[in-house]
């Protein structure tokens, strides 16, 4: 048995401990790699399926908890952070807190099956009042299905490894190769698709200052100004209800549906409080793709905004027809 192989049965338990615990408190490191082959090892009966099963309900129940009473306590800027600590750009604040509103408190049964959810379902949970008995109750059972489901699948590709000779000679001998390539892989992927994201919408964004002169030259020569929609969630909210001066409170999903009714002829600036701007930018993306050209992300988003000194308001619910 290669040496590192050794040394990862003599001190699996502590080791699957350690690495769901970090991946779970946000670090970029996967988990499936690691339980898949902690899966294959039971079924040589080196090491036990239930003490694995047990570390990783341990490590996921004191990180989610971790980030639940951060949730709590810290509200928007720990989900932020969290999602500043991901690699799934798509999955950001805007879609987790999606699945809270569509779903409610089973989304924490399958948060750790969908990528960049399960590191922002917690504190979001937090943030949103959530019991925590209940959060814990329902995060435990989330855990269970997700750990099993890599543990138990890695234990009957061993078993079924075992009755192939040939094939488990070389998993014994390869094994480390095989789970470092997967997990590069994993990273590898991960690191793709952000990047991808991010240069697709670089030339989209639109800084404050730009912003800003936009809306004085439209009032010192009396033309119309861009058409700014706030696209936060209303857990976003609470701490700094205003808005930008002008700004329509409206919903991603409600404003693509309502596309047709945004005007051809004026700049649309959206704003959310995603790190990156990933939900305003992925939005402008499809409505480019549906025809509104002149769509843009507002860069730094509403903090950037503030940050910057510009004013804020009070939001007054607006005429919807002055979108049109």
């Amino acid at each position: 048995m290669p040496i590192a192989l050794q040394f990862f049965v003599h001190y699996a338990y502590g080791i699957v401990f350690l690495w769901v615990l970090i991946e779970q408190l946000g670090l970029p490191i996967p988990s499936a790699p690691m339980l898949l082959t902690a899966g294959t090892l039971s079924a040589t009966h080196k090491i036990h399926a239930f003490p694995v099963m047990l570390a990783v309900l341990a490590a996921c129940a004191i990180a989610d908890s971790l980030w639940y009473f951060a949730g709590v306590r810290y509200g928007g800027r720990v989900v932020r952070l969290v999602c500043r600590l991901s690699l799934e750009a798509s999955a950001c604040v805007k879609k987790t807190e999606g699945y809270f509103e569509r779903r409610g408190a089973i989304t924490l049964v399958f948060a750790k099956f969908v990528p960049g959810l399960s590191a922002l379902a917690p504190p979001i949970a937090g943030q949103a009042g959530m019991p925590f008995a209940r959060f814990l109750a329902l995060d435990l059972i989330g855990s269970t299905l997700w750990g099993g489901a890599f543990v138990f699948g890695g234990s009957f590709f061993g078993r079924l490894a075992e009755r192939s000779t040939m094939l488990f000679h070389a998993l014994g001998r390869y094994g480390v190769v095989i789970f470092a390539v997967l997990l590069l892989s994993i990273i590898g992927y991960r690191l793709y698709r952000q990047r991808s994201f991010l240069l697709s919408v670089r030339e989209l964004r639109l800084g404050p200052d730009e912003l800003k002169s936009m809306i004085e030259t439209a009032e010192n020569l009396g033309g119309e100004p861009p058409v700014i929609v706030d696209l936060r969630h209303p857990l976003d909210y609470l701490p700094d209800p205003r808005v930008l001066p002008g700004a329509y409170r409206i919903g991603p999903k409600e404003l693509e549906k309502q596309a047709a009714l945004l005007p051809r002829d004026r700049d649309i600036v959206l704003y959310c409080t995603c790190p990156s701007e990933e939900t305003s930018a992925a939005l402008a993306l499809r409505l480019h793709k549906l025809g509104i050209h002149r769509v843009r992300p507002l860069k730094g988003g509403f903090e950037g905004w503030r940050d910057a000194g510009y004013p804020l308001m009070d939001y007054t619910e607006p005429v919807l027809p002055r979108i049109a």
